[in-house]
């Protein structure tokens, strides 16, 4: 069904990539920057209803449609409840999940998320693209989450844990390194003069007049 679903939404000029299973789904998730997400809830491995929960925990911002045989209205609150934006119960028409999508991708163009700039940096969330000083930066997607991070908090200071909570996932080791090394190979990216400070014993910050000055522990 969902090879027939992904034809039928390429005639109407939609690509859709399919995933048989969650593990796979969070694989394309990991790798790709999508729409709009449209879960089954039973499919093998992690549900849909956890692939959900992933995508909300991200703060990405994707829309959810979720398709199940379920009509029951308990089943559409649970799932409105784990972060769906729209429900299409089986057996459904093909238009109706076409001007469904639709709906869901007028309705994120109107909230996307502004972008943010400061310190010679502009960050566009929405289509996920960094420039610094009008040049464009290329960064993984860690690297990205965490100077999404950084940026918002508009120049103060964030904790190395706080920066695991909101970057990684929940199953991230608090004692991990990573951190320290994803926001060294951000700040090298993002080149001189160094716009991300380390503040001792506190965290990490945008650094509002970089060059001007650095603080103790500044490569760190």
């Amino acid at each position: 069904m969902a090879d027939a679903i992904r034809a039928g939404l390429r005639l109407e000029a939609i690509a859709a990539d399919v995933a048989g299973d969650g593990d796979t789904a969070l694989e394309l998730l990991s790798i790709n920057a999508y729409d709009i997400a449209v879960l089954d809830r039973d499919i093998p491995g992690p549900s849909g209803d956890e692939i959900a929960k992933r995508i909300v925990a991200s703060g990405s911002g994707m829309p959810i449609l979720m398709l199940t045989a379920a009509d029951r209205l308990d089943d559409k609150t649970s799932g409105f409840e784990l972060g769906a934006d729209d429900y299409l119960t089986k057996p459904f028409e093909l238009k109706e999940l076409v001007l469904r999508l639709r709906a869901l991708d007028r309705r994120r163009a109107h909230n996307r998320p502004p972008v943010r700039e400061i310190a010679g940096l502009r960050l566009d969330p929405f289509r996920r693209e960094v420039y610094r000083d009008g040049r464009y930066v290329a960064l993984t997607r860690k690297q990205f989450a965490v100077l999404e991070v950084l940026v918002a908090a508009e120049g103060g200071v964030v904790s190395a844990e706080e920066l695991l909570e909101r970057a990684w996932d929940e199953n991230a080791d608090p004692f991990t390194n990573a951190v320290r090394i994803t926001v060294s190979a951000l700040r090298k990216r993002l080149g001189e003069p160094w716009v991300i400070a380390t503040v001792a014993g506190a965290g990490y910050r945008i650094d509002t007049a970089p060059g001007a000055g650095r603080e103790e522990g500044d490569h760190g």
